[in-house]
This record gives structure tokens, C-alpha cells and sequence, in this order.
């Protein structure tokens, strides 16, 4: 592995938090954000349907699975925003400064916080999460209908065409609950714009995949889990046990088709996958530090983003988002490809931990659940 940090993510030491402020979106107010694919459309003549039986199997589970986001959530359900924030925190952060440190923010702008403030800081991060899995959802949408034109098998095809689908739907319903339930959406976080532009950019099939149904959509599956266990608002929490129970399926398909296709593989050629892979885990992991939401707060972001990163809520958050990715990496063979460099990077990270945890094709079953069921 010949790559450095600065190749891959543009600094020498992942923690820099000077490097990874540095990064911003300047376009905040664009409508249109183009990116040049560089891929071909591949047509296949082969419409033998059934010959990758597991990818067979998810795409007629994925037929009975479809659900109607504008009449199946219960959208008449009212929606009090700051009192959500005050029940949230009260039930699971021990209070509205989230476990921050009393003594490591004596001396900062915290310090003088009142209830008021809390609770505004709340509601912009709920606003802020929300508003960065609704642009994450839209990047899953182009990507799902990109590897309709470019993956080379009819029973992927086939598949992702559902996807394409179900991404829509997800667009949708966050779009629908942060205009009608909450109050304001976020531009999209810089370093996710990144991420999906590389992602969009390859023109490789499979790295649409790796970076798509792999990683982002893997941190996507744990960080609504995580969300539907915090939160106590009952809309939100129904509407993200439909996502899941599509996104579970999203990543076992990921890891169903890039498994084949992996062990035929050079090592040269993991490599390339498992740079891809670090660098993604990177990026995904400096979009959650919110930036945003501290400078429309008027804080200095470079003063309190170290006491922020200090909060153990944040650090068990930030940790559990790879819950899903590792042990998924691992099965595709990527952590101990070319001597184990990618899990000296995840231990690097500090997530290494979660690589025995169920891949999500094992876990899967436990989302196959009837609508009525989801519902109730």
C-alpha cells in the first residue's frame, strides 16, 4: 500500500481538526449539483433470471416490500420539536448538555448556557442529522440508478431497480418530515458532498458498491438504529423502522454481489478498494461533527468542537456508526487483504472492535418483517 494520508483524505494525521474545518462548502445556496460519472452503461443479452439465487431472493422480497411513504406513517401525529429535545435528552443523555463535561466547559462559551440555548442547540442538531440523511438518501438515489446502467449481471439489475425505488421513497418521507414537522433544513455537510462526488465520479461499477451500499449506506443503517432506540417521538421512530428494514436489505445486497466479485481480485487491486473504503470511513466520520450547527449558534467551532468531541455520548455515537461497516468489510476480505492494512486502519480509528459483529446479510432476517408488523 503506497498511498498516504494526504493522498486520500488531504492530511497526515486524521484527527487534525484544523485540516478537517478546513474542508467547507462554499456552494451552500446552489440548486444544481453536477457531477461527470465517467461510466459506461453496460447492456447485458443475458436475461437468464435466477442464475445468482441470494441476489434473486432479495429482489422478490424487495417486491412485497414496498411501502407507500405519503399513506403508510402517520403524518397527522403532531410534532412538538422542543419538547422532543427536552424528552430526549432527559431519557437518554442524562440532561440537555449531553453529558459534556461540567468542568471541561467552566471557562468556555458553554458556561454561561442557559436552558434556552440547549434546547435551540437540540433542535438545530435534529434539523442538522436529518437534514444530512435526506442528502445522503438523494446520493443512494443517484448511485442505486447508476449501477442499474453499469453492474453487468440481470439479477443485479433487477434488484437495483427496486432500490432506486425505495431511495425515492426515503427522499421523500425525510424531505416531507423536515418541512411539515421540524424547522429548517441544512445544506448538504462538505465532507459528505465529497464522499458522493468520488462515489458518483469512479466510473469502476464496483467501487459504486463499496461506497455506496458498503459504506455510506452501512453507516446509514447504524446511525438510524441508533436514532430509533434515542428517540422518544413516536412519528420519527416508525418512519425510520421502514428505512431500516430497506436499508438492511440495501447492504446485504452490497455484500451479496461484491463478495463474487472480489475474490477475483488482484491484490493491487484490493488495495485500491481498501484506500477507498479508509478514505470514505473518514469523511463519514468528520461530517458528524456538526460544524455547522455550532457556528449558527455563533460559537467559535475550532473552541468547542474538542469539548464536543470529549462528550461520551459522542464518542459511543461516533464509534457505533461503523457498526455495520467492519464486520462487512471483513467479509468482503478487505480487512486483511495485503497484509491487514485496512484493519491497522479501523484500529487506528477505534473501531476495530465491531469486526465480529453479525455481517448485515446474517442480520438481515431479523428486518424481514410484514408492513403490518413494521407498522405496529
Amino acid at each position: 500500500m503506497s498511498a498516504t494520508n494526504e493522498e486520500m483524505i488531504g492530511r497526515a494525521d486524521v484527527d487534525d481538526l484544523e485540516a478537517i474545518l478546513s474542508v467547507s462548502n462554499h456552494d451552500v445556496d446552489e440548486a444544481i449539483h453536477a457531477v461527470r460519472d465517467n461510466a459506461d452503461a453496460i447492456f447485458t443479452w443475458d436475461y437468464e433470471k435466477g442464475r445468482r439465487p441470494a441476489l434473486n431472493r432479495l429482489y422478490e422480497k424487495a417486491k412485497h416490500s414496498q411501502w407507500n411513504g405519503e399513506t403508510d406513517l402517520p403524518w397527522d401525529t403532531g410534532v412538538d420539536q422542543e419538547a422532543v429535545v427536552v424528552a430526549n435528552a432527559t431519557t437518554n443523555l442524562g440532561g440537555l448538555a449531553g453529558g459534556i463535561d461540567e468542568k471541561l466547559i467552566a471557562d468556555s462559551p458553554f458556561a454561561k448556557w442557559t436552558e434556552k440555548e440547549w434546547i435551540r442547540v437540540g433542535v438545530e442538531s435534529q434539523n442538522w442529522t436529518l437534514s444530512q440523511f435526506m442528502h445522503g438518501e438523494q446520493g443512494a438515489l443517484i448511485c442505486t440508478a447508476k449501477i442499474v446502467e453499469t453492474v453487468p449481471w440481470i439479477d443485479a439489475k433487477y434488484y437495483a431497480s427496486t432500490q432506486v425505488m425505495d431511495e425515492a421513497r426515503h427522499v421523500e418521507v425525510f424531505a416531507k418530515y423536515l418541512d411539515d414537522k421540524l424547522s429548517g433544513h441544512y445544506p448538504i455537510n462538505a465532507h459528505l458532498k465529497l464522499l458522493l462526488d468520488d462515489i458518483v465520479s469512479d466510473g469502476r461499477w464496483d467501487m459504486t458498491y463499496l461506497g455506496m451500499q458498503i459504506m455510506v449506506e452501512g453507516l446509514a443503517l447504524a446511525a438510524f438504529g441508533f436514532i430509533h432506540q434515542l428517540t422518544t417521538e413516536p412519528l420519527l421512530k416508525q418512519l425510520l423502522r421502514y428505512v431500516m428494514s430497506d436499508e438492511a436489505r440495501h447492504v446485504a445486497f452490497g455484500v451479496l454481489s461484491l463478495k463474487e466479485y472480489y475474490a477475483e481480485l488482484t491484490d493491487a487491486e484490493l488495495a485500491e478498494r481498501q484506500e477507498f473504503a479508509f478514505e470514505a470511513a473518514v469523511r463519514m466520520r468528520d461530517r458528524f461533527l456538526q460544524q455547522e450547527v455550532w457556528d449558527r449558534m455563533g460559537l467559535d467551532v475550532k473552541e468547542v468542537l474538542p469539548l464536543v468531541m470529549h462528550s461520551p455520548q459522542r464518542h459511543v455515537f461516533q464509534s457505533m456508526l461503523f457498526s455495520k461497516i467492519v464486520p462487512n468489510c471483513k467479509k468482503l476480505g478487505l480487512l486483511d487483504a495485503n497484509g491487514g492494512w485496512l484493519r491497522a486502519r479501523f484500529t487506528e480509528l477505534g473501531v476495530i472492535g465491531f469486526e465480529d459483529n453479525p455481517d448485515t446479510g446474517e442480520e438481515y432476517s431479523m428486518f424481514q418483517l410484514a408492513q403490518g408488523e413494521i407498522a405496529s
